[in-house]
């Protein structure tokens, strides 16, 4: 990569990997994790390197590299001293937005080894920071190989084939020349690398320490030599397009006026190592890579005394220094070095040098340190991997310290895949993508301290202040407007490497106690919609369930909490939970140790739902503070659903669940892995056995004082009965008559009412219409039973409904049934009674106020069970579902018993079946 003949393409390559692996933050550490990372780090770790030693001279070098020594003038030659001096300030603009960043997340808590891997994993998550950790140790793997062959190429191009100026011929080779010896020298360089660093980073600081005196004295004899050297004539070397006619030398002419005018425009030819015509972004993206390589000093982060304070004043220091040295190349350059003569020898620098060999010394120096940068890089990334077993047992061999802290497994593993690389020989196409590779790195450490500052999180609080989202956002789009500018397809393919990476750890990584900072920009914008949501304006158009189901024990109400997740439509899911007790006589608060068993559970079935327990002195109570609180603005549970009081034993499905093998057909039912299932913190209390005499936590009066308490509360009320065993992929499989689902939306309490237009009709329609709506359901059918006398007309009842449903847009087989022998059973018993008892609903079930106040009559066990008939013996395939038509609860609470002895001889033997009762309007027929 040193040598003038060297094509251009392989410069802009291996010059373009000049930086070495970083990492990130922990941007909120607590003390407890701060106190972790101490237990887990070796105690006779010392942390050695200062600012200078550990952070200013490795980002020095890196960027440096041998751009300075071989690229400057080409540049200059190529775009003029006005576009050279606009193409620095742009690339030092995207790179100090970069550098802002990272100052920011580095002073922003305890950093440890790992660099950029650590700040993006501890502020984006596991994913973004194990992909991104991965794609910066392979490029650095891969800068180190190229690195080496560089400083392969650059000895050969000076101690290889010596030319015999008489003949014109080779006279003898220093070095021998072919693949197998540059394989020999390559590896022998790696390997003084990796005594380097096996020894440890202070012994590589000490390394880069002399590296950086060399290259210091040669750049300060490159300035002298400007000064001390006149105007001489520079033979030029010969052009790959083997040109006849071209010019032979070029002149050297000293501080001139003339000079510096002839290099202010911008002149593009032709290259003359490729052949290939120079474009602004062509050279551009060269010059840029001598601009990389920020992230060296933080790939040191493990090794510093104080990585919070080091890094930001060793990296500002650093990209001020080189930036200025670069200004001032390019000033002297333009003033004192013909056009010719910087466009057809990039070693020119060599050749105006007070000793030649200083710069070919400053060529090999830069190089070397580059390589053992890289190297040493990969190893810390590789480490801080491993350590936090984001890829399991794969990598948990690079785990291993030595006595001082050195992870020399690491080291070793790295220095095997540098090997691997070498056989490659060349590293042009590779080198381009370590660039890109560099720059999304670059770009994801910007995204991390954007993401903290829109998080408007209390413990993001750098001491670092020199920095807003605009520079975040600036950075971003800086780095990848440049990776696009470099290669479009390896840009793309990077980044699609890099999602890639994400999805395969977010799926197979453990979960990280790092904090996520999506959880963290999630809050901060589900806090400003729900603000946003004004209940004021909601509208019936836009209506959806928001449900409140309560759970006496989870063990046998699995089969009801995965169907009611069915029904919701994309609404709020809350699974609530009385625990009856008193906590002034409580030491501590019981729930909050039972809060993980639930959360498991929404895991486990893979549910879209959230929980809310609470304590009280009565589950009546309970429920009442669970439908006061539950929710937040206009997120509030519209609908209650509580499971049926009824005296069947209930059945453990949760315990069964972890016996089931197979899956899910559509990918929504409970996780089948028993490992992970009894990973799961589920602990639940066992069932209670009617056979010891184990009671219900509440009476049958209490039962239907909730139901009325929901009422009166305008809460839409729904009663499953007989899902304690339910199983949705059973009842969902389409068999030769297909999957069903029943709706009878008549109150059959009420025998001398026929209306099924009425509030709570529809709201009976439209949850049936819903289930149907949900893709596990979506091949379910709905089957309307409409309930009439023979009196009435058959025909008009069925046209009048069917035209209603057309206008409610629902898709429903309509069946009428004649019940004059129920209604006959009714009337008949209504006759020995006296004429106002009791009854359960009045002439409008749905009307709060009139409810309360209606005359009514008692119903007789044989109508209900005559009813309970009616519905059985319907000549139709068995439906998986059945919805009924749930009545408003007696004004006299002395009638609940009665009221919930109808409803268990009503839906006696159905099946599973929902009891609904609507308050609010749902329904809509405007657009």
């Amino acid at each position: 990569v040193m040598s003038e003949r060297t094509p251009l393409l392989h410069y802009r390559l291996s010059t373009s990997v000049n930086e070495s692996g970083d990492h990130g933050p922990n941007p909120g550490s607590s003390v407890e994790a701060n106190q972790a990372l101490a237990r887990r780090r070796p105690q006779s770790q010392p942390q050695k390197l200062s600012t200078f030693f550990g952070v200013v001279i490795p980002t020095l070098l890196s960027m440096f590299s041998v751009v300075v020594f071989l690229r400057i003038g080409f540049v200059v030659g190529q775009c003029g001293l006005y576009q050279t001096v606009a193409m620095l300030l742009v690339a030092y603009f995207i790179i100090s937005m970069t550098v802002l960043s990272v100052c920011a997340i580095s002073t922003n808590g305890a950093l440890d080894a790992g660099g950029a891997y650590y700040m993006i994993s501890r502020a984006l998550g596991p994913e973004f920071g194990g992909s991104i950790g991965l794609m910066f140790f392979l490029a650095n793997v891969c800068g180190s190989a190229l690195y080496v062959l560089g400083l392969v190429e650059a000895m050969l191009a000076t101690f290889g084939a010596v030319e015999d100026t008489a003949t014109h011929g080779i006279a003898y080779e220093v070095m021998p020349t072919g693949y197998w010896w540059s394989l020999l020298y390559g590896t022998a360089i790696l390997l003084l690398c990796l005594l380097v660093c096996l020894v440890g980073a202070h012994i590589y600081a000490k390394a880069t320490f002399l590296i950086f005196l060399v290259v210091m004295l040669v750049l300060g004899t490159i300035f002298v030599s400007f000064f001390a050297v006149g105007p001489r004539v520079v033979a030029l070397p010969p052009s790959a397009a083997g040109n006849s006619t071209s010019p032979t030398s070029a002149n050297f002419t000293g501080f001139k006026l003339d000079t510096l005018m002839g290099n202010l425009q911008a002149d593009y030819t032709v290259d003359y190592t490729t052949g290939v015509m120079m474009s602004f972004a062509t050279v551009f993206a060269v010059m840029f890579n001598g601009c990389t390589g920020i992230m060296a000093g933080s790939n040191m982060s493990g090794d510093l005394k104080s990585p919070s304070a080091s890094i930001p004043r060793g990296t500002i220091t650093a990209v001020i220094f080189t930036f200025i040295t670069y200004i001032l190349l390019s000033v002297m350059v333009a003033c004192s070095c013909d056009r010719l003569l910087l466009q057809r020898d990039y070693s020119f620098l060599r050749d105006i040098n007070v000793w030649r060999p200083f710069v070919t010394i400053g060529v090999y120096s830069s190089t070397l340190s580059a390589a053992m940068s890289n190297l040493i890089g990969a190893s810390r990334i590789l480490y801080a991997l491993a350590r936090d077993d984001l890829f399991g047992k794969v990598l948990s061999p690079a785990k291993r310290t030595s006595g001082s802290g050195n992870p020399w497994v690491s080291v070793l593993i790295s220095w095997f895949l540098v090997q691997l690389v070498l056989f490659s020989g060349k590293l042009n196409t590779i080198a381009s993508i370590v660039t890109i590779f560099f720059l999304l790195v670059y770009a994801a450490v910007d995204l991390a301290c954007l993401a903290l500052e829109w998080a408007s999180a209390p413990n993001f609080r750098p001491t670092f202040r020199y920095f807003t989202w605009h520079t975040c956002v600036f950075g971003i789009v800086g780095c990848a407007v440049m990776m696009f500018l470099i290669n479009a397809i390896y840009a793309s393919a990077s980044i699609a490497f890099m999602l890639l990476l994400l999805l395969v750890i977010h799926y197979l990584s453990p979960t990280s106690s790092w904090g996520y900072i999506s959880q963290a920009l999630i809050f901060h914008q589900v806090r400003k919609y729900l603000l946003m949501l004004d209940v004021r304006k909601d509208h019936v158009k836009f209506w959806r369930p928001q449900v409140l189901l309560m759970i006496s024990n989870p063990r046998s109400s699995v089969g009801l909490i995965t169907f009611i997740n069915d029904i919701k439509k994309s609404g709020l899911y809350v699974l609530g939970h009385v625990q009856i007790g008193d906590l002034d006589v409580l030491p501590s608060d019981p729930l909050q140790s039972q809060y993980d068993s639930w959360l498991s559970l929404v895991d486990h079935l893979n549910i879209k739902a959230f929980v809310n327990l609470t304590l009280a002195s009565s589950v009546r109570h309970g429920v009442q503070h669970l439908l006061f609180i539950s929710g937040l603005g206009g997120m509030r549970p519209n609908t209650l659903v509580l499971g049926f009081y009824d005296d069947h034993p209930p059945q453990d499905s949760l315990h069964d669940i972890l016996f089931m093998s197979g899956s899910s057909s559509d990918g929504l039912g409970p996780s089948q892995d028993p490992e992970d299932f009894q990973a799961l913190p589920l602990h639940f209390p066992a069932l209670r056995n009617i056979n010891t005499g184990g009671a219900k936590s509440l009476d049958a009066q209490e039962y239907v004082s909730v139901v009325a308490d929901a009422v009166k509360m305008l809460k839409n009320v729904a009663l499953a009965r007989g899902f304690g065993a339910f199983e949705r992929d059973g009842c969902v499989k389409v068999g030769r008559g297909g999957v069903f689902v029943d709706v009878w939306p008549v109150n059959l309490l009420r025998p001398d009412s026929s209306s099924y237009v009425d509030t709570c009709s529809l709201f009976l329609l439209q949850m049936a219409c819903i289930l149907t709506m949900t893709r596990a359901w979506g091949k379910a059918k709905l089957r309307l039973f409409l309930c009439v006398e023979e009196g009435r007309s058959l025909k008009g009842a069925k046209q009048k409904l069917g035209l209603l449903l057309r206008e409610l847009r629902m898709k429903a087989d309509i069946h009428t049934i004649t019940w004059d022998k129920q209604v006959e059973l009714h009337w008949q018993r209504q006759s020995h009674r006296p004429a106002k008892e009791d009854q359960v609903g009045g002439e409008d079930d749905c009307d709060y106020a009139n409810s309360y106040h209606s005359n009514t009559t008692r119903l007789s066990n044989d109508y209900l069970q005559a009813v309970n008939r009616l519905i059985l013996d319907q000549p139709h395939t068995p439906p998986a579902v059945r919805f009924l038509y749930l009545p408003r609860p007696p004004a006299d609470t002395g009638r609940y018993r009665s009221y919930l002895e109808q409803l268990e001889l009503l839906t006696r033997d159905l099946g599973p079946t929902l009891l609904i009762h609507g308050v609010t309007p749902v329904i809509t027929t405007d657009l």
